[in-house]
């Protein structure tokens, strides 16, 4: 089983991410911010990796360093659950639709993390949730997933809708790079040999 457990502790957050790789999606992320335990919801049931959050952080001050240290440990876990990646198919990608938004998703598991990130949410907010915050935790979990990650919003009015879809486009096309390719089960997918 492709598992992993990270603990991150600073003087501004406590996280702890379980993830299971070869899970069914089952979800139990407890943030303490609302709309971000939502979006981790949508992450691990479209990418089908089960995963468990606990993170108590300083939001009096505000939610960013929750979110932004949630993808750190979210990548670090990922990172360690895949080993050496071999077997993995490596590329995932995926259009994704939610109503008025569509977003496109294109990321590899490269080990050489890179994010682009064409999305605009037109709202500061969505409730209480400051919608910056979503280019954030992609950053963090990009950079310390050792992911080159791609998200363009292709169209979409409604803030939320368009932040839905960016996380559910990110783990289905992460649901396809993770899968063990039948082809090549025994290998690294790369001319170098290592990922």
């Amino acid at each position: 089983m492709r598992t992993a457990e990270i603990t991150r502790k600073t003087a501004e957050t406590d996280i702890t991410v379980k993830v299971n790789i070869d899970g069914t999606g089952s979800y139990d992320n407890r943030t303490g911010v609302g709309f971000f335990d939502h979006m981790l919801d949508q992450l691990a049931r479209h990418s089908l990796i089960d995963m468990e959050i606990r993170a108590t952080g300083d939001l009096h001050i505000d939610d960013h360093h929750t979110v932004e240290d949630t993808g750190i440990a979210l990548g670090q876990a990922l990172t360690r659950a895949l080993g050496d990646k071999r077997g993995i198919r490596r590329y995932g990608e995926c259009h994704l639709p939610m109503d008025d938004a569509q977003v496109r998703c294109a990321l590899d598991l490269s080990g050489r993390p890179f994010l682009v990130w064409n999305v605009t949410l037109p709202t500061p907010k969505i409730g209480t949730f400051d919608t910056e915050l979503v280019r954030e935790f992609f950053q963090a979990f990009a950079t310390h997933g050792g992911i080159t990650l791609h998200v363009d919003q292709l169209h979409g009015f409604n803030s939320h809708h368009i932040a839905e879809a960016a996380f559910k486009a990110v783990a289905r096309a992460l649901r396809d790079a993770v899968e063990t390719d039948p082809r090549k089960a025994d290998a690294v997918p790369s001319t170098k040999g290592t990922l």
